[in-house]
């Protein structure tokens, strides 16, 4: 086996006692930094090779913390001037996982770079910590290398604010195939009703 399989074997076993420990070092570490820092190196080199980062020019990894926990509702002393049915204030969930708002600030920090992807890489009580693998559109050796140069395309601003990450694509219910993907034919769930639910006549019949 190459190292970095050893790698990825050795962070599959997260209760083994070395990662453990490292775990538990490194979140005292990332509690005393800010919550989004950028990275000389990547913490999991074996999990951004997989997801696309490459250890050269244009490549940047940041890593982003984001608070656990459900999404309390903003309501001024929890008061919701409407029906019993809206009243919720404490048990509600936010729509979207946590992997993908990290994207999402760490792509408002970094707004000249484009996300490409994330991958956890630590947690504790309060927080969880991901790293955020963004590339430059704007630097000679991403617009020249053909396997990466599509994400200089204007179309891909801001991906990660839109859905279109792998992170979120799994909140919107999108990273399924074969028979699972039945109800997202047509791009997402959303295209998919409306398709079954249009009436559509011919003009001549």
């Amino acid at each position: 086996m190459g190292a970095y399989k050893y790698m990825e074997e050795l962070w599959r076993h997260k209760q083994s006692d070395v990662i453990r420990f490292l775990l538990r070092v490194r979140a005292w570490e990332y509690r005393q930094h800010p919550k989004i820092a950028r990275c000389i190196r990547p913490t999991r080199p074996e999990k951004a090779r997989r997801l696309g980062f490459k250890s050269k020019q244009g490549y940047v990894i940041v890593r982003c913390g984001v608070r656990r926990g459900g999404r309390k509702r903003q309501n001024p002393r929890g008061m919701v001037h409407g029906k019993p049915k809206h009243q919720g204030i404490n048990h509600l969930k936010f729509e979207r996982n946590l992997q993908s708002v990290a994207e999402e600030k760490t792509g408002r920090k970094f707004a000249n770079l484009r996300v490409l992807n994330s991958y956890w890489i630590n947690q504790d009580a309060a927080m969880k910590y991901y790293e955020v693998i963004l590339v430059d559109p704007s630097h000679t050796a991403i617009r020249n290398d053909a396997r990466i140069n599509w994400i200089a395309n204007p179309v891909h601003k801001h991906r990660e604010c839109r859905g279109l990450t792998s992170a979120g694509r799994k909140a919107r219910g999108l990273r399924k195939r074969g028979h699972r993907a039945n109800g997202i034919k047509g791009g997402s769930y959303r295209a998919s009703w409306l398709r079954r639910n249009t009436l559509r006549l011919k003009r001549y019949r």
